[in-house]
């Protein structure tokens, strides 16, 4: 315990004054959860990322799919059966409440998935039984997960998933100790395992302070240092999330050395960031998108002529040279040129405000209407600054009789609301999790109306049957076709207007080593040591 408030203290005084082995990393917001089970953000990820595992993962700053608590698998011949082998001997974390009294094992990975395809499971409804990355990328495909031994498990599918096993390896799909389960709904806690989640990987989590920090300290029983995953293995005693929402105060405190990562660098300090002694800037190509949506049900945005109305009223080059500031470039298509299956034939929709204008005529809205914009309240890798794009969108859309509310919220609050589509117009994104089309544009299909993720509300059966198929056939060139197909659709309908393909920045003091910048799903920090 004394250790802990050494640590605290040091970070009251600024971390100049900490401990050598504690890595302090200024990340830009709270988690909206701290179980990824229950999320899609990044915030929730990143948590997730230190403290889990998966089956399988993603390598380090690449996208080859590799054993993690699955050793190897089989697969079918028709694609309808996979068997996976544990890795023995891994450990679960402990905490407080519970101290596990076996290793990981079959049990695990069938309540973790029985969890979210089960819905007469025990644990199916805890903290709202809202699944979203499974609803949305494997659960109409999986059928059932059961234990064949200790060490053996099977997942029986209802269809072929081409993406199976690259979606297995994003944070929602971490395992869970069932045993940890178990333990809390006997005493009548069951929500601890996601206010308190404990896993198998390289950091555990120590402390969470909503707005404040998140603290975890290294697992020293953590099965990668002998399971030939050595660079994964912590290399600092105590980790530190130092949330700190505004960029410029990142920068700042990472010049001072209060912190030695600073992530989502605002593009404008890049220059200034570069010049600091002692300081690098780290960057990397991403899969990202960044969009702005129109709730397709709802007037006046039913009608698609408003839609490219608005998306064609945006001067998007000037957007994106002001918000990105040379970080990111014009989009078109849903899917990233970083990844195989883009669509690079589309292209950007000219700025044009008087074609804008005899749109909304055509629609009957010559005089205009008024709408709310709801714009993302943090840095991300999709979108640096969403006040101010917002505010670039409000003064074009003036210009065509449209007057815009810029509305937003804290970032838990603002993605609960837009997900519950509270939002007529509103700001999201996100970054690849595993290198398949397949994530991105599934959360745009019929079956991901009533999940959160379909933003737009929007279901254009064309298209969902597309996806879908997709999804199933093995077929390379097959699949790039019909995605391309799919990106097509979205953007001659206009559910959403994306933004720029961008890149993504990260500062660290000189001393860090072993930093790879992740731009699929969590940013790991397993692996990475100061200096002396």
């Amino acid at each position: 315990m004394a250790r802990y408030w050494v640590l605290a203290a040091a970070l009251a005084m600024g971390v100049s004054a900490a401990r050598a082995d504690t890595l302090v990393v200024c990340s830009e917001a709270s988690p909206d959860a701290l179980n990824a089970v229950l999320s899609t953000a990044n915030t929730t990820y990143d948590v997730s990322e230190q403290i889990a595992d998966r089956l399988v993962e993603m390598e380090i700053g690449g996208s080859a799919i590799r054993p993690a608590l699955a050793e190897s698998w089989t697969v079918s011949p028709d694609g309808l059966r996979y068997v996976f082998k544990l890795r023995p001997g891994v450990k679960f974390h402990s905490n407080a409440a519970f101290k596990p009294s076996r290793d990981f094992n079959a049990d695990d990975v069938v309540f973790t998935f029985a969890r979210m395809y089960d819905k007469e499971h025990r644990y199916a409804k805890v903290s709202g039984g809202t699944y979203l990355a499974f609803g949305s990328f494997i659960g109409s495909a999986l059928k059932s997960v059961s234990r064949i031994d200790d060490l053996t498990v099977a997942f029986e599918m209802n269809m072929p998933l081409a993406p199976l096993l690259s979606s297995l390896s994003i944070q929602p799909f971490s395992i869970a100790s069932a045993e940890y389960a178990a333990a809390m709904d006997k005493a009548g806690t069951p929500e601890k395992i996601d206010q308190e989640p404990i896993g198998t990987g390289p950091f555990q989590l120590v402390q969470y302070q909503k707005d404040s920090l998140i603290r975890f300290r290294a697992f020293p029983d953590f099965w990668g240092a002998k399971g030939g995953q050595v660079e994964r293995a912590a290399k600092v005693d105590q980790l530190v999330f130092s949330i700190t929402p505004d960029a410029a105060v990142r920068f700042a405190k990472l010049r001072a050395g209060e912190c030695q990562v600073a992530r989502y660098p605002n593009p404008a300090d890049m220059a200034a960031m570069r010049a600091v002694s002692g300081v690098v800037v780290q960057e990397s190509t991403i899969a990202s998108m960044g969009y702005i949506s129109f709730r397709t049900d709802k007037k006046p945005f039913a009608d698609k002529r408003v839609r490219e109305a608005l998306a064609m009223a945006i001067d998007l080059d000037s957007l994106v040279k002001a918000v990105f500031q040379g970080t990111g470039t014009p989009a078109a298509a849903v899917v990233s040129p970083t990844l195989w299956g883009a669509n690079t034939a589309l292209k950007p929709r000219p700025y044009d405000p008087e074609r804008a204008r005899a749109l909304l005529a055509e629609a009957g809205y010559a005089g205009g209407f008024s709408t709310d914009l709801w714009a993302i309240p943090v840095a991300r890798a999709y979108m640096p600054n969403g006040k101010r794009a917002a505010e670039m969108i409000q003064a074009d859309w003036a210009k065509i009789g449209v007057s815009a509310k810029i509305v937003s919220f804290e970032w838990g609050e603002y993605l609960r609301r837009i997900r519950n589509h509270e939002s007529k117009v509103g700001m999201l994104g996100g970054t690849w999790d595993y290198p398949d089309p397949a994530q991105m544009l599934v959360g745009f299909t019929c079956a991901s109306m009533d999940n959160g993720r379909n933003i737009p509300h929007w279901c254009n059966t064309t298209y969902s049957e597309v996806v879908e198929k997709a999804n199933v056939v093995t077929d390379p060139a097959e699949r790039t076709r019909l995605y391309q197909q799919a990106q097509q659709i979205f953007y001659d309908e206009v559910p959403a207007m994306m933004f720029a393909d961008a890149k993504a920045f990260v500062g660290l003091r000189a001393n860090v080593q072993g930093f790879k910048l992740h731009f699929l799903g969590g940013q790991p920090f397993g692996g990475v040591s100061l200096k002396p």
